[in-house]
């Protein structure tokens, strides 16, 4: 059995250590927000927050989350409201079928977090998700929202 901080809350996992995290949040936990996209680690449909990064979940054996805190899109928001990142979604109308939409948004809280003013070329370099349906000038609009002047 490997215990996991999951969204600050210590959780039991009883399968496979070499499940990928992925499948430990969603199937054995019920933590759905993660999605599965194509489980190479390319598209980013899967990034949660490990120890504050951005990380792939479809690519991370549960066994390598045993002592660190993992944080998934239900764990970003606050009890009441939005996170700022999902505030700027909402007012620049980013999603279209959503699907990307939490791997996305955990990049650009992460990235955000560790830089709070990027420019074009660094959000470009801390936000390599991929969204099929193309809102990739709607989602660097709701990142300017977020960006305050120098």
């Amino acid at each position: 059995m490997i215990t996991i901080t999951v969204n600050g809350q210590e959780r039991r996992f009883e399968g496979d250590e070499d499940t990928p995290l992925l499948w430990a949040l969603r199937e054995d936990l019920g933590l759905t927000g993660t999605k599965f996209g194509c489980g190479a680690g390319l598209c980013g449909a899967c990034t949660v927050h490990v120890d504050g990064e951005a990380m792939r979940a479809c690519q991370i054996p549960v066994n390598m989350a045993q002592g660190r805190s993992i944080t998934t899109i239900e764990g970003l928001t606050p009890a009441e409201g939005l996170h700022a990142v999902q505030a700027a979604w909402v007012a620049a109308q980013v999603p279209q079928c959503g699907y990307c939409q939490p791997g996305m948004i955990m990049a650009v809280a992460a990235l955000l977090k560790g830089n709070p003013r990027p420019d074009t070329a660094a959000i470009h370099a801390g936000v390599t998700n991929l969204c099929r349906c193309g809102t990739y000038p709607r989602i660097v609009a709701a990142i300017g929202q977020l960006v305050k002047p120098a």
